[in-house]
């Protein structure tokens, strides 16, 4: 401790018997009390090693330590001086590998993603290595791509206890998954029945041959999404009209009602534009 505003700093004592924050915590609250007391009553401050009592919440005295002597200091003649050479400082930086906090922040430059994902996507180097080499085989998806390594992936990493350099789906199998949900191929739900196969191994890692095995290819022609819609209006009247009355959850019942005559293949937001088309 030390009178405010000086500078020079005060006496230390070294606490032994610490096995827990808690009494870290105590100790040190009872240390600056002690100390405070005795430097405001005109004492000084022994340097000493103290015992902290948990039961008695206080330190006291163990054995006093004078100088540098009584920590064991000493040097040591049989080490020589060590010289590094700057050349060989500056060569062995060049060769470091790109550092977690510059791949955070280049994630979040180049890639625009949050600092949460960036962070997540660094925690080892695997992982971001994945990351990058999804985003190389689909350009400009880079939240697409942190999206399910870090949900469907990551997930189901943990649930079967193994890291990311033993994942089933390679890289460049999430990013022609991805790429079949970008271009509508694939709902969102039929990927996730897609990326099951693609971990279990079937059909050869083939996403396009998972999805046509399956049956899981999106419907996402007009014609055929406004045939299903007139047939889902004609046969809802009451909901139809109450829609138009301004209940909302009427709407979402006539989307549930075209998902399932379609077996969930028609492509939502082409249902959503075609409906509220409908409706007026």
């Amino acid at each position: 401790m030390r009178p405010r505003g000086t500078e020079k700093l005060g006496t230390r004592c070294e606490i032994k018997n610490l096995n827990s924050f808690r009494f870290l915590e105590k100790a040190i609250d009872f240390e600056a009390r002690r100390q405070i007391e005795i430097l405001e009553d005109g004492g000084s401050i022994r340097q000493e090693t103290r015992l902290y009592d948990a039961n008695k919440d206080e330190t006291r005295t163990m054995r006093s330590k004078e100088d540098a002597n009584d920590y064991r200091y000493f040097p040591d003649p049989d080490l020589l001086p060590l010289e590094i050479a700057a050349d060989w400082i500056e060569q062995t930086k060049a060769a470091l590998p790109e550092l977690p906090q510059a791949r955070r922040q280049r994630y979040v430059a180049e890639f625009a993603l949050p600092a949460y994902d960036a962070a997540v996507l660094t925690a080892t180097r695997e992982t971001a290595d994945y990351f990058e080499a999804a985003v190389k085989h689909l350009p400009g998806q880079a939240k697409l791509c942190a999206n399910w390594i870090m949900g469907e992936i990551n997930g189901q990493l943990n649930k079967e206890g193994i890291d990311i350099a033993t994942c089933p789906v390679a890289p460049e199998h999430l990013a022609a998954l991805l790429r079949r949900i970008n271009d509508g191929t694939i709902s969102g739900k039929a990927a996730k029945t897609v990326f099951e196969n693609l971990w279990n191994g079937e059909s050869n890692k083939d996403v396009d041959a998972i999805i046509e095995a399956k049956g899981l290819k999106q419907i996402s022609d007009d014609s055929a999404i406004e045939k299903i819609v007139d047939q889902v209006l004609a046969a809802n009247a009451q909901q139809v009209a109450d829609y138009r009355a301004g209940k909302e959850k009427a709407f979402n019942s006539l989307v549930g009602q075209i998902m399932k005559a379609t077996q969930g293949k028609a492509n939502p937001a082409q249902v959503n534009a075609m409906l509220k088309k409908k409706l007026g």
